[in-house]
């Protein structure tokens, strides 16, 4: 049913900076802004997700739980959605699973810039039976554009994104058997705690457990994002010319890979770039 990671939301109190700030960071242009019940977006389209910023705007019922949120969180990740190729039968998989899925909607958005529109189907699991996350399922109709580079170095998809849980088994039940992703791995380390990795499309949604860190009753929630990118020493010397505060790379946990942290400019958001080495072809 689930096809992939449609895109993830990011809640901030400024759009034109937050806007900017991502610019910096992907080194690609927003593929979309519009406005529209009750806030402002910026959409950055890669190779396999879509980030979408949103802001608070005007007045309303929308735009006071935007704000309401974000004067209680900050700014950050605030919701995931799965994308499906048919939301009627996601809708009745969701409510045979008790995931008390809302009814669907039909919602459509234009271009600021283009004029351009976009149409979608999609549907709501109540945040109650997901463990804490705000999940959302749709079925788009048509293809958003993809950003395109405005500098060399630029991100080119999401690796994976993570949702921190105090109970692992209770949110592999929620991922694998409910939502039907596929586990990939399941592995512990004692400085790591337990790390679940559920294939979702070519990404990973990565489910981490520490142990001891929350009660089991502790609702689950998105923890960061980690990009992809294709020369990590590149990429870094583009944001530190950019004033972005970033780490040296260093190895990954995963052999083969290199990773650096990115300290600031993402809205709340912990953030990692990844550079993976080619494996051999016999070797894939």
């Amino acid at each position: 049913m689930i096809t992939g990671l449609d895109h993830v939301v990011v809640l901030v109190s400024d759009i034109e900076a937050a806007g900017a700030a991502y610019q910096t960071l992907f080194a690609q242009a927003p593929s979309w802004k519009s406005t529209g019940d009750g806030a402002d977006r910026v959409l950055f389209t890669l190779d396999n997700m879509t980030l979408e910023l949103m802001a608070p705007s005007g007045d309303g019922t929308s735009a006071d739980r935007i704000r309401a949120v974000l004067a209680q969180q900050g700014e950050g990740l605030a919701s995931i959605c799965f994308r499906t190729d048919d939301i009627s039968k996601m809708h009745r998989r969701l409510d045979r699973l008790t995931l008390k899925p809302e009814p669907i909607a039909e919602a459509n958005s234009r271009d600021a810039t283009t004029g351009a529109t976009l149409s979608w189907k999609r549907t709501r699991a109540a945040t109650d039976m997901t463990r804490g996350v705000r999940m959302f399922f749709l079925e788009l109709e048509n293809e958003r554009p993809h950003s395109v580079p405005t500098a060399s170095s630029p991100m080119v998809a999401m690796d994976h994104v993570v949702v921190g849980t105090a109970d692992p088994e209770r949110a592999a039940a929620l991922y694998g058997a409910r939502l039907g992703l596929n586990m990939a791995l399941d592995r512990s380390h004692p400085d790591w705690g337990r790390l679940m990795f559920f294939r979702c499309g070519d990404l990973i949604v990565e489910v981490a457990h520490r142990p001891g860190k929350d009660a089991a009753d502790t609702p689950d929630r998105l923890r960061g994002i980690c990009w992809r990118v294709t020369d990590i020493e590149a990429t870094r010397a583009r944001l530190v010319a950019a004033g972005v505060d970033v780490s040296e790379p260093r190895k990954g946990r995963k052999p083969g890979t290199r990773v650096m942290t990115v300290r600031d400019g993402t809205c709340g958001v912990a953030t990692l770039l990844v550079e993976r080495t080619p494996r051999p072809d016999n070797d894939r």
